[in-house]
């Protein structure tokens, strides 16, 4: 599936609408005239439930897994006695659904948000959630939609992206005695500088190493642009948005910004000019390559790496031929030269947090949470997460023996639990697909030897200040 889709706090509902690979149903993200958040944190935390709660409402989004919400419900109201009323809206019309169904008598009080412009608009109706186990359980808090101290939207299922590796052939570069590096393993690469000292050595020894190139090919083929105009492009944009004073979410960074200076350009550089100097394919020929071709020459063995997310299991364990064991699968975050990257994780995003309603009783938002923190820490409502659900859950309460099976999948997970700082999918704040389309373009005449790359970066500048101005009429 392609994909669009560690955010200090992130979005990605909007993300759905610039033509990346998202897995599920996305919410709209329509403006509710709120004022400000109700900041009540003095709750006392959900185990310490004293009133007797009958009933509480969650309005799911994703109709695709209606039918599990329901079962849980059943196993949930069995167990506690408590039932768990489950509305889904129909695809595409959450936002719509949410405004009808708050302004009635019997709210929903668990409900949805899709980061921080979500947030913004439902700031009224969201609870301080920082002094419950649920968000204790964590495993990366940063993960969370915040503002100031408050903590007001949990995520649930995530997403990663990064560079993919056969660790079978690293480990054979490195047991290399001529090697060119003093490093003994890919789980030591933590730089662009020793990535690229590592990737310039293999590419010398490719024949050696029975492979065609280091990186999979750079696939530019019409429609086949997303992992660099947008995936590789985050980076730049989440650095320069970071570095934004006066922001609690770099998504929000970038929706203000009427410009940018694409600061970072030159660390984008870095790591493209990696990908195409190392590849199976040269720059003259990546616009005729896809992503289906680039994940097949990784499956084949044809390359060491290749940058995707874990939605990429299946591409390479499909293609007919595969000769990549699930234990060699790797990952490893995209490093550009930015000071502190060795502290950097993979790009980690979601479009799903949950909020629970700031406008019902204390008791039905304690029964509320209390409903949440069994689905993501008892044994049965693991089993529903991981069986059923399938989601990459961000949380510590999870097992080894818990999590999905696929690999790469694993590997989210274990970055996520590294203590390194994700990357926030900042590409949600771009200002239009015509932004991307441009970047993309451009990024394509440069590997072709037709364009400088001073050339792309005023293009970058230029039709992300173009298409702000465009997009805000």
């Amino acid at each position: 599936m392609k994909k669009s889709k560690k955010w200090m706090s992130l979005i990605l509902g909007l993300t759905l609408t610039m033509g990346l690979a998202a897995c599920g149903g996305g919410t709209e993200t329509g403006s509710t005239g709120t004022t400000e958040p109700n900041k009540d944190s003095g709750k006392a935390p959900a185990e310490e439930q004293t009133a007797k709660v009958d009933e509480i409402y969650f309005l799911n989004f994703k109709p695709e897994i209606a039918q599990v919400y329901d079962k849980i419900a059943k196993d949930y109201e069995a167990e506690t006695g408590i039932k768990v009323k489950v509305v889904t809206a129909a695809a595409g019309t959450y936002e719509t659904t949410l405004k009808s169904e708050v302004a009635k008598s019997d709210p929903p009080t668990i409900f949805q948000i899709n980061g921080p412009v979500g947030y913004n608009n439902w700031k009224d109706y969201a609870s301080d959630l920082k002094d419950t186990k649920l968000y204790s359980f964590l495993s990366d808090p940063s993960l969370a939609v915040t503002s100031g101290e408050g903590v007001y939207g949990i995520p649930y299922v995530v997403e990663g992206y990064g560079i993919i590796y056969n660790d079978a052939i690293m480990k054979k570069y490195f047991e290399m005695a001529d090697k060119a590096v003093s490093i003994s393993s890919a789980a030591e690469i933590n730089s662009f500088d020793t990535l690229k000292a590592v990737v310039e050595d293999m590419t010398a020894k490719k024949d050696a190493l029975g492979i065609k190139g280091v990186f999979a090919s750079t696939s530019m083929a019409p429609g086949e642009q997303w992992r660099w105009q947008t995936h590789l492009a985050n980076l730049p944009l989440y650095y320069e948005f970071k570095d934004m004073d006066g922001y609690d979410s770099t998504v929000l960074a970038g929706l203000d910004a009427k410009e940018i200076e694409f600061k970072y350009g030159s660390n984008y550089k870095n790591i493209f000019d990696l990908y195409i100097n190392n590849s199976v394919s040269k720059g003259t020929m990546v616009g005729s390559k896809s992503v289906a071709d680039s994940m097949a020459e990784f499956a084949l063995g044809q390359a060491a790496m290749v940058q995707n997310g874990n939605w990429a299991w299946s591409q390479i364990n499909e293609v007919g031929g595969n000769t990549v064991k699930a234990e060699d699968i790797k990952f490893m975050p995209i490093y550009t030269g930015v000071e502190g990257e060795e502290n950097q994780g993979l790009a980690v995003g979601t479009e799903n947090y949950f909020a629970i309603n700031s406008k019902v009783s204390q008791e039905k938002q304690e029964a509320s949470i209390a409903f949440l923190e069994w689905l993501f820490s008892s044994d049965k409502g693991k089993q529903y997460i991981v069986n059923e659900l399938g989601f990459i859950a961000p949380f510590n309460t999870f097992g080894d023996d818990e999590k999905p099976a696929d690999p790469l999948a694993k590997e989210v997970t274990r970055w996520m639990d590294e203590g390194t700082t994700s990357v926030a999918w900042t590409f949600a704040a771009f200002p239009s697909e015509e932004f991307k389309n441009q970047f993309g373009d451009a990024l394509l005449q440069y590997a072709q030897g037709s364009a400088t790359w001073e050339q792309v970066a005023s293009t970058v500048t230029e039709s992300w200040k173009a298409e702000k101005a465009r997009t805000s009429q």
